[in-house]
């Protein structure tokens, strides 16, 4: 299929992918069988309608190819929106899915006789390095990153750092490595991701797919 005639939605893979498939399917997108088969390893996928297809790529990537022009649509994370801040990349829509939040968290020996006010420079291991910078900037923090990918709990207990900024859920993953949180920095919810360009260029048919995920995303 020729992305030059279709439109392409970007999915996060990962554990919000449940809650975002249902209102793509809300939104009356039914993506072929291969999607829901958990031995099925090809990324792109056809759907009920044939000029509408899917990807599904990494959740820090969604914001990347739709910025790129390489997909016309996606559902991203207002942490990821956040972290890129491509200006390529309009972002309409709260979809209410994939709740938590991004936060400070450092181990429990410290968090219960720490005090955040009184920090002036920290060291910290974050998959989001820009972020972290601009929150403890505003509080005239200098903030050194390290940058890891994930299994960000472990730089504390292996002397890379003192503090973690991370995703939280439910902070199962946190209390059971020994963390706490210290300090909230923003809530994450998925938003609906538009490319600047698809928009001014096909604007009735870009439109009109917002609008359908704005009336599945209120029907939940």
């Amino acid at each position: 299929m020729s992305t030059s005639d279709s439109i392409v939605i970007a999915l996060p893979r990962g554990r919000i992918l449940r809650e975002v498939i249902d209102v793509v399917r809300a939104a009356g997108v039914e993506p072929e069988a291969a999607f829901d088969d958990p031995d099925a390893r090809q990324l792109w996928f056809a759907t009920n309608h044939p000029n509408i297809s899917i990807v599904r790529v990494r959740s820090f990537d969604v914001a990347t190819f739709v910025a790129f022009g390489g997909a016309h649509l996606g559902i991203a994370g207002n942490d990821v929106l956040m972290e890129f801040e491509y200006p390529e990349v309009y972002a309409p829509l709260d979809l209410n899915v994939g709740k938590c939040r991004l936060a400070v968290a450092e181990p429990e020996e410290f968090g219960a006789r720490d005090d955040p006010s009184r920090w002036s420079h920290v060291r910290v291991a974050t998959k989001y390095p820009s972020i972290t910078r601009r929150h403890f900037a505003a509080r005239g923090v200098q903030a050194e990153c390290i940058h890891l990918n994930g299994a960000m709990e472990l730089a504390p207990a292996l002397g890379l750092c003192r503090r973690i900024v991370d995703l939280v859920s439910t902070g199962a993953t946190l209390q059971a490595n020994g963390l706490v949180e210290v300090e909230h920095i923003t809530d994450v919810t998925s938003r609906l991701a538009v490319n600047r360009t698809a928009l001014k260029t096909r604007s009735r048919e870009i439109n009109a797919w917002i609008q359908r995920f704005r009336e599945a995303s209120d029907a939940r």
